[in-house]
């Protein structure tokens, strides 16, 4: 049995309505040392063009503030904003080393603003599906997470500061602090220990980087992240192990997840709903649909044997082959999904000001995911396993600093 659903475009169940448009604020000014590229910026907005965080700050209609620099400022950057009283929406990472990041999170704390992380893939839809299932009990919880990602240095030039763990905090904190983070998410834990290898290219920069992050529970994270590709040959790929289900998640910017799963009867059915509900499963409230998104079940009943199997000690009755498939719209839709996530994690940020209850990638995701960075780094240039600072006891500390 097949069965597809559409999503139309139209606010979801679910999802917050749109604010008034004379309630909406808009862009005050924008701020860069470059005098060019603040000009060009601001003529695009048609908003001032200031040469510093300090002249932004000292207007008086400016209420958040977006970083979006190089990756060694952001810390610095972002308690000076937090200590001017304005909220902040920082460009990951938080930080490029666990102490300035707890520093900013305890800052955060302390001025009571909200800080949220671009941490995009906490806005994917393809990932709070996946959050959805395991919630209702149609996936199990993940004993296994693997991200594969063969990326682009066509645009990284020798001389440019990615390549330079003082601006960017290496390969671990710069990119690899996404994939932390939704390792994080979906299996619902902060990591323990790590072990990790970095390979440079013959005569230049390490351009390769692998980590095994050990979660509670036996749980085993992989990542890999290499930036060696043309563009189009690039490559990513998120795995999931659920047990007697499995699921891929094709893009860095994900547009695709494929889910195969082995069920009864009952999960046969339940599974077979899904369809019917794509508003549920996709939402995530700031991110606006557009009616190309599909979700296609298909039921091989009997495909099995109807005796019990047993996987690592759990024995079911599981006779019936799913497969999932959901998608955004394709490749072509990968910029819009993508600036999609950012507009929900931006308007992630209106709506904790406003109601006062944390984001979704709030400081403290931000600094767990840098800790994992951090003590990857480490265990890459020692080749020993290093222990993974709990984000909790890392705001602790960066309090009693």
């Amino acid at each position: 049995m097949r069965r597809v659903r559409r999503v139309r475009p139209g606010r979801r169940r679910g999802s917050a309505r749109p604010a008034p448009r004379g309630r909406r604020r808009p862009l005050a000014a924008v701020a860069d040392p470059s005098r060019d590229r603040a000009e060009r910026l601001g003529a695009r907005h048609g908003v001032p063009a200031l040469a510093s965080l300090d002249e932004l700050l000292e207007r008086n209609d400016v209420a958040a503030v977006l970083i979006a620099t190089p990756p060694a400022t952001h810390a610095e950057m972002a308690v000076t904003a937090l200590r001017a009283g304005r909220h902040v929406f920082c460009e990951k990472p938080l930080a490029t080393t666990t102490e300035d990041a707890s520093a900013v999170a305890h800052e955060a704390r302390l001025a009571g603003r909200v800080l949220v992380v671009d941490h995009v893939l906490r806005y994917n839809p393809l990932l709070r599906a996946v959050r959805h299932l395991t919630e209702r009990g149609l996936l199990a919880p993940p004993r296994r997470f693997l991200f594969e990602n063969d990326a682009s240095d066509e645009d990284l030039d020798p001389g440019h500061w990615f390549w330079d763990p003082a601006h960017s905090g290496g390969i671990f904190v710069e990119h690899g602090v996404h994939f932390f983070d939704a390792a994080r998410a979906l299996l619902g834990s902060d990591p323990v220990s790590v072990r990790a290898t970095a390979v440079a290219r013959p005569g230049g920069p390490v351009d390769m980087v692998s980590a095994d992050v050990v979660h509670p529970g036996g749980v085993l994270a992989s990542h890999l992240h290499s930036f060696t590709h043309a563009h189009r040959a690039e490559r990513q790929l998120m795995r999931l192990d659920h047990g007697f289900a499995e699921t891929r998640i094709s893009g860095w910017i994900p547009v695709r997840a494929e889910i195969s799963a082995w069920t009864d009867e009952a999960g046969a059915r339940r599974w077979e709903q899904l369809p019917d509900e794509p508003g549920t499963l996709l939402s995530v409230d700031g991110f606006r649909p557009h009616g190309d998104e599909r979700i296609t079940v298909r039921v091989e009943r009997d495909a099995g044997s109807a005796a019990p199997a047993r996987g690592r000690g759990e024995q079911r009755a599981v006779p019936h082959h799913v497969t999932v498939v959901i998608d955004l719209g394709g490749e072509a839709r990968k910029p819009y999904v993508y600036a999609q996530s950012v507009r929900a994690a931006a308007a992630d940020l209106v709506r904790a000001v406003r109601e006062g209850t944390p984001p979704v990638a709030d400081a403290v995701s931000g600094l767990a995911a840098v800790a994992v960075a951090e003590a990857a780094t480490l265990a890459a240039s020692t080749g020993t396993e290093q222990r993974v600072p709990s984000p909790g006891l890392a705001v602790s500390e960066g309090a009693s600093a």
